[in-house]
């Protein structure tokens, strides 16, 4: 079977396993989601094993089951209505296949130039953003204790950042330097997150104002890994940070 072929199998069957844990009792949902992203690290693991070297199963493999779990547990707030699950089971499955197809191109280009390497430097970004929105809005949902809220945020984007840096240069192992930038973006993603949660925002707000930042973050990185934080990037980014703050400012209660 030809990877393609396996990335649209494993689509299917993963859509189709997404909407049979909607329907695992409220008791064991957590567990079944849980399971359900094991699943999908696993059968990632068998789609791209060709060319999947050792560091990878902590680089890339992390990505698609990350992507599943935000889905799942987003899936638990929407309304309970067949036309949700539908548009849910298709979205999930035509995001999870492009998440593929991204995985696979950062798989094969180590140590060589692919033209679809910025497009899928492109989607990678655009999935990372979605998944974190999915899984900041399912944290902040749960209403929890401040300190639950800053670890659960922390240890959930620890495997985004990284994959998104890694992504950048695509070397042959996982530099330190990458792996102290994540873990330190990450905690710094889960003060914010303890910051908003002590704020009587919405939820969609604070998940929106946490992402943004990410956003923000990972832009300034990725092109400094990259040798082109230039003068016209910084200010670009400056500027949609000033846009996020007043934003910010204009929701915030009490003023």
């Amino acid at each position: 079977m030809r990877r393609r072929e396996k990335f649209v199998v494993i689509s299917l069957l993963l859509s189709i396993l997404l909407l049979i844990v909607q329907y695992v009792p409220l008791d064991f949902r957590y567990l079944a989601v849980a399971l359900f992203g094991s699943v999908t690290y696993l059968l990632s693991a068998w789609a791209l094993s060709e060319d999947l070297q050792t560091f990878e199963w902590w680089t890339i493999l992390p990505f698609p089951s990350v992507y599943a779990i935000s889905v799942a547990l987003f899936y638990f707030l929407l309304p309970e209505s067949f036309l949700s699950r539908v548009i849910m089971f298709a979205v999930f499955g035509v995001g999870l296949y492009a998440v593929f197809l991204a995985c696979n191109i950062f798989s094969v280009a180590k140590g060589r130039t692919i033209q679809l390497l910025h497009a899928a430097r492109a989607i990678g970004l655009l999935f990372t953003l979605i998944t974190s929105t999915l899984l900041l809005n399912t944290i902040f949902s749960l209403r929890l204790a401040w300190y639950i809220n800053g670890f659960l945020v922390f240890i959930s984007h620890v495997p985004l950042i990284l994959s998104a840096l890694w992504s950048i240069q695509l070397e042959q192992a996982v530099p330190k330097p990458i792996v102290r930038i994540s873990l330190l973006f990450s905690l710094l993603l889960g003060e914010i997150a303890i910051a908003l949660s002590l704020i009587p925002l919405t939820i969609w707000n604070s998940s929106l104002f946490t992402m943004a930042f990410l956003y923000l973050g990972l832009g300034v990185i990725q092109n400094f890994l990259q040798g082109r934080l230039f003068r016209n990037i910084t200010i670009e980014y400056s500027l949609v940070g000033l846009l996020a703050l007043s934003v910010f400012l204009l929701l915030f209660p009490g003023k």
